[in-house]
């Protein structure tokens, strides 16, 4: 296996409130946070991982869902490999909400192949009680806006979370050239054990 790495792209949407923050957290520091605030604008983390033989840098960007945090958010759609499409299942509206994410996204992020991007709808917080979205319409919704892979999700109990992510990584490689997407083993650490670096397709 060679040193060099992918560094593939991951946007996390939703409304605000839904988890997004508190996933990406879980996923890269395996803390939760019950307090956490609401992101204003963007934030990014890396992890590296490997997928089926491959060496993968996850660079998974947090966005804020608030509308009026819109101008902040949207530029940094472009470049995105996989999107993560995000709601709570206990909050019905953010449920409905997702059609009008995923057409945000396609609008700003100016994909190649509008009709093979890859998606990932995550149900967050199925540790809650008081569900109002079953996990039957969340699927048919799914299959209805392009045969999602859709994951119930808890970042509190950490339910599903590494699946998920691992499941957008594995979207993106059986459905890309990776050329573009190689890094050189050599990168630039800005945080601490996180390492980041830019690719030729940025």
């Amino acid at each position: 296996m060679s040193g060099k790495s992918l560094l593939l792209k991951v946007i996390l949407l939703g409304d605000g409130g839904v988890g997004k923050s508190s996933l990406m957290n879980r996923y890269v520091t395996d803390r939760f946070d019950s307090q956490s605030f609401h992101t204003i604008g963007v934030e990014f983390l890396n992890r590296d991982l490997e997928i089926d033989g491959k060496l993968v840098t996850l660079q998974i960007w947090d966005t804020a869902g608030q509308e009026r945090f819109k101008s902040l958010r949207t530029p940094f759609y472009r470049g995105a490999d996989c999107c993560l499409l995000t709601f709570a299942v206990d909050d019905l509206q953010s449920f409905q909400n997702l059609g009008c994410w995923k057409k945000e996204f396609m609008f700003y992020s100016d994909v190649r192949d509008p009709e093979r991007f890859p998606f990932v709808v995550l149900g967050n917080k199925v540790d809650k009680e008081d569900r109002v979205v079953g996990e039957d319409e969340a699927r048919a919704w799914c299959e209805e806006n392009g045969c999602c892979p859709y994951f119930e999700t808890s970042a509190k109990d950490d339910t599903n979370v590494g699946a998920a992510f691992e499941a957008a990584v594995k979207e993106v490689l059986a459905g890309e050239d990776m050329i573009d997407h190689t890094l050189l083993s050599s990168t630039i650490d800005l945080h601490g054990n996180r390492k980041v670096a830019r690719s030729s397709c940025c």
